[in-house]
């Protein structure tokens, strides 16, 4: 899935946006401060997002608190059986940070499709189309 966000958020005709991607254990608060727009992805563990997402989030969250007020932001999530808790969990820290969502949460269960693959793509590209309108 991972793959088909950055092809669509890297695709050629697509001028003006620079793409970093991070893992989420890499990731700071100053990549967070430097971003125009965020595009998170996370398996959902045990009910809840990745433990790697949450500490991302532990992070970031007071330096980034005021200073990225109505940033864009998208997710996709992938479970085994459920991605309700994973969802839940990151648009309360989300809600805290005032982000705004750009795009609908994009949750697979199971095996990615190909249609879900696409619509990964979509995200990624749509994201990043977002931030040329800025």
């Amino acid at each position: 899935m991972f793959e088909a966000v950055m092809a669509g958020a890297t695709d050629p005709s697509l001028e003006g946006v620079d793409v970093v991607a991070r893992p989420a254990l890499a990731a700071t608060a100053v990549d967070v401060l430097h971003a125009d727009g965020y595009l998170l992805g996370t398996p959902a563990n045990l009910g809840y997002m990745s433990g790697a997402l949450k500490h991302f989030f532990d992070l970031i969250y007071y330096p980034c608190l005021t200073a990225t007020v109505r940033r864009p932001y998208g997710v996709y999530i992938h479970g085994n059986s459920d991605t309700t808790g994973a969802l839940r969990g990151i648009e309360k820290i989300t809600t805290g940070l005032q982000w705004k969502l750009a795009q609908e949460p994009l949750l697979v269960i199971g095996e990615p499709t190909r249609e879900q693959l696409d619509q990964c793509r979509e995200l990624g590209g749509a994201m990043a189309a977002g931030l040329t309108l800025a």
